[in-house]
């Protein structure tokens, strides 16, 4: 019976350690919970961080900017307005160039597979 005793003794012992193994892991997967609860806080902290840093950074281009024009704004804007008519302007012309040769190129291949059906037909 003393076998039996310690056998037994044993035995709660080991479920007293998986029991307290069992603790642990729940500890530990509150512990993971509340990890990735600080991680998203510095996450949205983050951005706040960023996008404030970005609005600072574009008010502080402008005003450089403003500061150190070559030229006036009147100018500028003059110089702007006929760029963006050359560009305009050449990008039309090109989307021409590649009509007419896109149109050129169909009439070439129906003109061929009108003589191709005139052979077989």
């Amino acid at each position: 019976m003393a076998r039996n005793k310690d056998e037994r003794k044993d035995e709660d012992l080991e479920l007293v350690d998986e029991d307290e193994d069992l603790e642990d892991l729940e500890d530990l997967e509150d512990l993971e919970d509340l990890e990735e609860i600080e991680i998203a806080g510095e996450g949205v902290s983050g951005i706040v961080g960023l996008l404030t840093g970005l609005v600072f950074g574009a008010f502080l281009g402008a005003g450089l900017a403003l500061l150190l024009a070559p030229e006036r704004g009147d100018v500028t804007r003059r110089r702007l307005r006929t760029k963006f008519t050359d560009v305009t302007d050449d990008a039309r012309e090109q989307l021409e160039d590649w009509r007419d040769g896109a149109e050129k190129e169909l009439r070439r291949r129906q003109r061929k597979l009108r003589r191709r059906l005139g052979r077989t037909g």
